[in-house]
């Protein structure tokens, strides 16, 4: 089978999805993607992406070059401080977060909205909304039919769920694969950032990204979102490429993103003040409230002066890694596969990587390879490096850990802060730390990408 007679289908535009449409499309292959979402503003939960380095140079490898150029002109701008704060924003560490002007080899915010408004940009013709995957056929030709709730259909020679953590696709293909909830729930929302909400934040919180240890286990993460356009277009002062690029970006039209603070406030359901579940935004902002009585209060008057519309609920679940299966020309990347939680900040990094992954195992075809082969390969690689991105994920968010026990929760808040305070006051210690994280951030999967 010749790559240019291949016809992929992926259920899901999400990052993942997106990302792989892109690829495919500058290999020329032929690719459709159906999402159930009616419009491409709908359906996004959460307000930030961070981008690591192995996450930039999968994108690259992904997208045209100047699309590539594009979503670094509309990253907020880079974190300068990783901050570890007490609930009454006393300081246990700040390390600095290394700079730098590469658009590759650099940490990188950007609002979840203009994410999708980037990766959409060229794919017009590629995307279908409101479509909602309902189950496939394989057929004795070797091709995959998609049946949708609509009763339409659509024919191809592979199919990919890319449909997030609820992955119907998943439930067809892989019916014996679980999900697990955390025990943890997450609600979050954001706040304009205007002289107001500006003053209630520290210079190194308002330039960093801040993680607030609190009793009962509860957590939570600040974070300001600036960027280079508002209200009435590109801001006064950018770079002209950068401003170029924006001003002409189709994308603009459609995304709503304007400087903000984003929060999020965590802690196991069995702890929290009342359960949230379905509950609206208002009351949500309730909880939140309660949850954060004792908490400084410039955070609570972040929290109070909050859109209500904007603050939602998460539960927390994770993916049980899963064994290899027989490979086909049904396959699955992202959520819909390794879903995990936001404790490393890696989602959206894999799935960008197994996109970039399938798009070079699908080109193989071209020279002769076997379709079945080659997917078997992306899935055996994939599964690997999910797997575990998915257990250090889950060993950051978990009801069952002894933080959210009543008394010895207490004992291991106390020596974690402890700790933390000595090492920001050693210098050796702090620079061996820095340094761990660094290499975390930027494990080099540059072979990954070029191979």
């Amino acid at each position: 089978m010749k790559t240019n007679s291949l016809q992929v289908i992926i259920i899901g535009a999400g990052t993942g999805g997106l990302c792989l449409a892109h690829s495919l499309k500058r290999a020329g292959i032929g690719v459709r993607v159906y999402e159930r979402d009616h419009t491409r503003r709908d359906g996004l939960h959460g307000y930030r992406v961070g981008i690591s380095p192995a996450g930039s140079q999968a994108l690259k490898s992904c997208l045209p070059p100047e699309l590539f150029d594009l979503f670094v002109a509309t990253c907020a701008r880079a974190p300068r401080h990783f901050n570890m704060l007490t609930e009454n924003m006393s300081e246990l560490i700040s390390m600095p977060v290394p700079g730098s002007d590469d658009p590759v080899d650099s940490e990188k915010s950007v609002s979840r909205m203009t994410l999708r408004q980037v990766l959409l940009t060229g794919l017009e013709d590629c995307v279908v909304f409101g479509k909602t995957f309902s189950s496939y056929r394989n057929n004795e030709d070797g091709t995959v039919t998609v049946v949708f709730d609509d009763g339409s259909t659509d024919t191809g020679d592979v199919l990919v769920g890319a449909d997030g953590a609820n992955s119907r696709v998943r439930q067809q293909r892989l019916p014996d694969a679980r999900m697990e909830d955390t025990g943890i729930v997450s609600i979050g929302g954001k706040v304009a950032l205007t002289p107001e909400t500006r003053a209630l934040l520290p210079d190194k919180v308002f330039h960093g990204i801040s993680m607030i240890m609190a009793p009962k286990g509860y957590g939570a993460i600040l974070h300001v979102m600036e960027f280079k356009w508002d209200n009435d277009g590109v801001k006064q002062g950018v770079g002209g490429n950068d401003a170029d690029l924006i001003a002409g970006w189709p994308g603009l039209l459609f995304d709503n993103t304007r400087d903000y603070v984003m929060w999020g406030v965590w802690g196991a359901r069995k702890n929290l003040p009342e359960d949230p579940a379905s509950l609206p935004g208002s009351d949500l902002a309730r909880i939140a409230a309660k949850m954060t009585r004792n908490w400084h209060p410039d955070l609570r008057r972040l929290i109070a002066l909050s859109d209500p519309t904007t603050i939602f609920r998460v539960n927390i679940r994770t993916s049980v890694p899963v064994s290899p299966w027989q490979s086909s020309n049904v396959t699955l990347l992202g959520d819909a596969i390794h879903t995990m939680t936001p404790g490393r900040g890696v989602g959206a990094n894999t799935a960008m990587r197994d996109a970039a992954l399938l798009c070079r195992r699908l080109t193989e075809v071209r020279g002769g390879r076997p379709l079945v082969e080659a997917l078997h390969d992306y899935e055996a690689e994939m599964l690997e490096y999910s797997a575990r991105a998915v257990l250090e994920s889950r060993k950051q968010m978990d009801a069952n850990g002894l933080s959210h026990r009543p008394a010895l929760g207490r004992i291991q808040l106390a020596v974690m802060r402890g700790a933390l305070r000595i090492i920001n006051a050693v210098p050796a210690l702090k620079r061996r730390m820095e340094d761990a994280e660094t290499r975390l951030r930027k494990i080099d999967h540059t072979h990954e990408f070029t191979a």
